[in-house]
């Protein structure tokens, strides 16, 4: 009974949206006397339930052989209920969105919309196929940590009425974080972009090079939580605990390690600023 909740948990991207939550609510704290932003949470929380479900849910995925994946098993036997979780995701998000006036900044917001549904649709076309914007050339790590750090940070600036440029520091860091993650998920997936012809930091430089490429950007992250002033045995323990996932990182890794820990790395920064 408790595998079968954390699978659900896990797979479903209730882990992932968890996540992204905590990180929108820590980016409220930082600026005094703003509320806790409870429904921008919400809102960021079912957004990101709805891409990612979105994602496991596309039709030609359960035509791919599921191979070792227990993920993507349970995806495929679970492909109803995941178009359901994503519904309801967008009801909840679409009224959000509605009901605090968010469509007054829909010129900013529907750029990140296209770019998050884009990611894994191939609507575009390129030499006579289609694709989808994650199999542009190292794109797709970029991509996820601009959508990511852009929503967890800039929805909060947007609803406090402050400009973005004084959350420049925090942007910046959440982007290096989440991109070095982003790598070590390119090494889950490197047989499956190698025979794809999707060319990743793993494809173009082995596992190492792109180990070297995620610690480089995580490297990033630590200083310029250093020059943000954020308190040092918090700044340590988010990076161990990357720094600890990018190490392990291999394709050889079971669906938990990835789902549970690498995906649990973006909490701990979120839980230790709650917590101090």
């Amino acid at each position: 009974m408790f595998r079968r909740g954390l699978d659900a948990v896990l797979y479903s991207s209730v882990w992932l949206a968890g996540a992204a939550a905590a990180q929108t609510a820590a980016s409220f704290r930082r600026w005094p006397g703003a509320g806790p932003g409870w429904r921008v949470v919400a809102l960021v929380f079912a957004a990101t339930l709805l891409v990612y479900n979105l994602d496991a849910a596309l039709p030609f995925k359960h035509g791919q052989p599921a191979g070792g994946s227990g993920r993507k098993a349970w995806q495929q036997r679970h492909r109803r209920g995941l178009a359901l979780l994503a519904g309801a995701a967008a009801l909840g998000a679409g009224y959000l969105f509605l009901a605090d006036g968010w469509w007054r900044y829909l010129p900013l917001l529907l750029p990140l919309a296209a770019l998050a549904l884009l990611y894994s649709w191939p609507l575009g076309r390129w030499r006579g196929q289609r694709r989808a914007l994650r199999e542009v050339p190292l794109l797709k790590v970029f991509l996820i940590a601009g959508v990511w750090s852009a929503i967890t940070v800039g929805l909060p600036m947007l609803a406090l009425h402050r400009p973005l440029a004084e959350a420049a520091g925090l942007l910046a860091q959440r982007f290096c974080l989440v991109l070095a993650l982003a790598i070590v998920f390119d090494i889950r997936d490197l047989s499956r972009d190698r025979a794809a012809g999707t060319r990743t930091f793993p494809v173009v430089l082995g596992v190492g090079g792109a180990r070297a490429v995620a610690l480089a950007f995580l490297a990033g992250a630590m200083l310029l939580g250093v020059g943000r002033g954020v308190p040092p045995l918090g700044l340590a323990l988010t990076g161990l605990a990357a720094a600890t996932v990018i190490g392990l990182a291999a394709e050889r890794r079971g669906d938990y390690f990835f789902a549970f820990w690498a995906d649990g790395v973006l909490l701990v920064p979120a839980a230790l600023y709650w917590w101090g």
